[in-house]
C-alpha cells in the first residue's frame, strides 16, 4: 500500500500491518538473518540467485573495521562467508544514490584486499560476489536481475580466454574441479548481481520470482518450496516477533514511508518552485526544508546528507 501523506500514516501503518504477514526482507537482514540460527533464509536467496548450493559459514565485519570515520565502506548489510571461503557482499539500498555503481565497486575492492595479507602470496585473493537488493530505479532498464563479471574475449577471434588445467590448479584451490578446461579466466573476478525489485511486475512462477514477489510485496506462497523462502515464513512472521520488535518495526516502516514521501513531495515542490522563482532556487530551499522534515521524523543525520545533499555539517546544525 503506497501512502502519499503523513497524515494517513498512521492509518496505512495498520492496513499494512495487517496485510503483510511477514518482515521486510531490509528489516530482517540487519536485524535477523545475522543469526547463525537464520542463515538458511538468506542461504535459500544466495542459492537461487548463484545458481548452487551457497552454505555460509560465518558472518564477517562489515561496518566496524572502517580504517577511519570518512571510509566510504560503510554500507553493506552483511559480509558474510561461504563453504568455500569465497565472500558474499549483500546490502539494501532504499534511496537513490547517483554513485551507487562506484560505490559497489570501492566495497567490492576494498573488501579482497582486506582478506589478503601484506606478505601473502596472490593466491590468497578470495572471490568476491556483490549482491545489491535496490528499491529504486538504477539505471535504464526493462529487467529486474542485471548479472556482470569481467570476461577476456578476443579482439579478433572473439573467442573467451580459458586457463589451463596447472593454471586453474593454481588460481582456484577451492572452486569446483569439474570445470576442467572449460574454466575461463574470470573465475577469480568479482560477480555482480543488481536486483531493481520496483520493476518486477510478474507472476510467480520460477523460484526467482517467487524471491522477488516476497523482497518486493512480502508475499510468500503457502505452498512454496523454494529454498529460503519456507525458512522465511517461519522465522520472519510478524506476529512472532516480541513487542518490543513489533514496536521498532512500525516505527521503521513509518520511516520508510516519510521519506517516501519528502522524495515524493521534494520532486513537485521543487518544479513548482523551479517554475515561479527559478528551478536552481526552488531545489535549494526544498532541500533544506525536507531535509528538516526527514530530521523531525527521526532519520539518521547520515541518510538525510546523502537524500538531500547537504553536508553532514550542516544537517546536524538544523
Amino acid at each position: 500500500m503506497l501512502c502519499q501523506s503523513r497524515i494517513k500514516n498512521y492509518f496505512c501503518k495498520k492496513i499494512y500491518i495487517m496485510k503483510e504477514k511477514y518482515i521486510r526482507f531490509d528489516w530482517a537482514i540487519k536485524r535477523i538473518l545475522r543469526d547463525k540460527a537464520n542463515f538458511d533464509v538468506l542461504e535459500g536467496l544466495l542459492t537461487v540467485l548463484i545458481g548452487e548450493k551457497i552454505l555460509i559459514k560465518e558472518i564477517l565485519e562489515s561496518e566496524s573495521n572502517q580504517d577511519s570515520y570518512d571510509d566510504k565502506f560503510n554500507r553493506v548489510d552483511i559480509k558474510a562467508l561461504n563453504s568455500k571461503n569465497e565472500i558474499i557482499i549483500v546490502e539494501v539500498q532504499l534511496s537513490r544514490e547517483v554513485h551507487f555503481l562506484e560505490r559497489i565497486l570501492y566495497g567490492v575492492s576494498k573488501t579482497i584486499c582486506e582478506h589478503i595479507s601484506l606478505g601473502n602470496d596472490y593466491d590468497k585473493i578470495k572471490k568476491v560476489y556483490s549482491i545489491s537488493i535496490l528499491y529504486f530505479d538504477l539505471g535504464h532498464g526493462s529487467d529486474y536481475l542485471y548479472y556482470g563479471k569481467t570476461d577476456f574475449k578476443g579482439v579478433h577471434t572473439k573467442d573467451t580466454l580459458q586457463i589451463t588445467k596447472r593454471e586453474k590448479e593454481a588460481m582456484l584451490p577451492t572452486k569446483d574441479k569439474s570445470m576442467g578446461s572449460k574454466a575461463d579466466a574470470s573465475s577469480i573476478f568479482p560477480e555482480y548481481y543488481l536486483i531493481r525489485v520496483n520493476e518486477f511486475n510478474d507472476y510467480a512462477t520460477t523460484p526467482i520470482e517467487e524471491w522477488m514477489a516476497y523482497l518486493k510485496d512480502g508475499v510468500i506462497k503457502e505452498d512454496t518450496t523454494t529454498p529460503g523462502l519456507q525458512a522465511a515464513k517461519e522465522k520472519l512472521n510478524f506476529m512472532g516477533m516480541n513487542v518490543q520488535d513489533r514496536l521498532a518495526y512500525e516505527r521503521h516502516l513509518d520511516n520508510l514511508r516519510i521519506l517516501n514521501d519528502v522524495i515524493y513531495t521534494a520532486k513537485l515542490d521543487g518544479l513548482e518552485e523551479g517554475r515561479a522563482e527559478g528551478f536552481a532556487k526552488g531545489i535549494e530551499q526544498e532541500r533544506y526544508s525536507n531535509a528538516k522534515k526527514m530530521k523531525e521524523a527521526g532519520i539518521d543525520d547520515t541518510v538525510i546528507s546523502k537524500i538531500s545533499g547537504l553536508s553532514l555539517e550542516t544537517v546536524k546544525k538544523l
